[in-house]
């Protein structure tokens, strides 16, 4: 029976980025359910770099991923905007109150100014100028690159079955195999909570919800330098694709169980309805379409550490629709609880205690 020190359950961002930070210094082997790693969320992400998205208890992780995502090439220029309406004022300054005391720059600004066709009532705006595109395979596909030139080993079509502690480690059935070890990590996405009760540990509320996206091509088509524009509101954002299309996003959370997801129609028309009553761009036409979890903890922040009853068992899941942006930091954060090291320097002002799983203890 293969026996290593840490078996990761989950081969996407989370996953993968923990592997990149443990494999130097412990056994490794990544337990991926499909044929491929990052299938269902991270493979259908939209992702790009904001240091504001997320909220507060998000933005240290970014801004320490940021760096990392930068030297290693992985982001590209693309600035981001928040619009919206003379009601959405009070929006607009928590927003600003939020991140005031965190050096990101931001600047109030007429969106009218920056948009094109942008309609006349969206008269509010705030500029985010070192959002980033993030090259999203680029970074999952160095991560396990990463990873197995330290030694990890990454398993496919190797969902896990069952897992049962045995002489102070785990024995764990999967599609591929059986495999013994010393620390168990569920970093399951959408499926934590499910790997949780198959291995006998209490689920912590990780509930998976569908994000629709569609790509549009407009007339007139999208401006190359066009920022990504969000709402205040959390309506809708769109950004720029190359040949002046459009990826669309109605910003829907619809609570699903674990799975491959498929659009609705009706989400896909309410973000076009939604869209065309921001710019008086034409729809020429809807080229694509697609859905993709994300998945979120009872209080909305990411889930790092031992389970407070099963020192064996680490959490690292609910990252919600950050876990791309934050995947470096996070790693590392993770990795320090994990192997009970100094974290790296780059995360060590972030205090982990707002992520532990003992915040859901009773």
């Amino acid at each position: 029976m293969k026996q290593v020190d840490v078996v990761i359950v989950g081969g996407g961002i989370a996953g993968a980025s923990l592997a990149a930070e443990v494999a130097p210094h412990a056994s490794v082997a990544i337990l991926e359910m499909e044929s491929q790693p990052g299938y269902h969320a991270t493979g259908r992400s939209a992702a790009f770099w904001s240091e504001t998205y997320g909220g507060p208890a998000i933005q240290p992780l970014t801004t320490a991923s940021g760096e990392p995502l930068e030297s290693g090439g992985f982001l590209q220029p693309l600035g981001a905007i928040q619009i919206g309406k003379a009601e959405h004022r009070e929006r607009l300054d928590k927003f600003l109150g939020d991140f005031a005391a965190s050096g990101i720059a931001l600047e109030e600004i007429d969106p009218r100014d920056h948009i094109p066709g942008l309609r006349e009532d969206w008269v509010l705006g705030v500029r985010e100028p070192t959002c980033a595109y993030i090259d999203v395979a680029g970074l999952h596909a160095a991560c396990l690159g990463a990873a197995r030139k330290a030694g990890a080993e990454v398993l496919t079509r190797a969902e896990l079955q069952s897992a049962r502690r045995v002489d102070g480690g785990w024995e764990v059935e999967t599609g591929a195999g059986p495999l013994r070890a010393r620390i168990l990590v569920n970093a399951a996405g959408a499926w934590a909570d499910h790997v949780a009760t198959r291995c006998g540990v209490a689920p912590i509320g990780i509930t998976p919800y569908q994000r629709t996206l569609v790509q549009l091509r407009t007339d007139p088509g999208a401006p190359e330098d066009l920022p990504h524009v969000a709402s205040l509101d959390a309506s809708f954002y769109f950004k720029p694709e190359p040949g002046g299309r459009i990826w669309l996003s109605p910003h829907d959370e619809t609570q699903v169980e674990p799975g491959d997801v498929a659009p609705e129609e009706l989400d896909v028309a309410i973000a076009i309805d939604r869209f065309e009553h921001v710019v008086d761009w034409r729809v020429a036409a809807v080229e694509r379409k697609w859905a993709g979890l994300r998945s979120f903890a009872p209080d909305r922040k990411p889930v790092y550490g031992f389970a407070p009853q099963e020192p064996a068992y680490f959490w690292c899941a609910g990252q919600g629709g950050f876990g791309i942006q934050t995947a470096p930091a996070a790693a590392r954060v993770a990795a320090a609880l994990l192997l009970g090291i100094a974290p790296h320097a780059s995360v060590a002002g972030i205090d982990p205690a707002m992520y532990r799983p003992e915040r859901f203890s009773v």
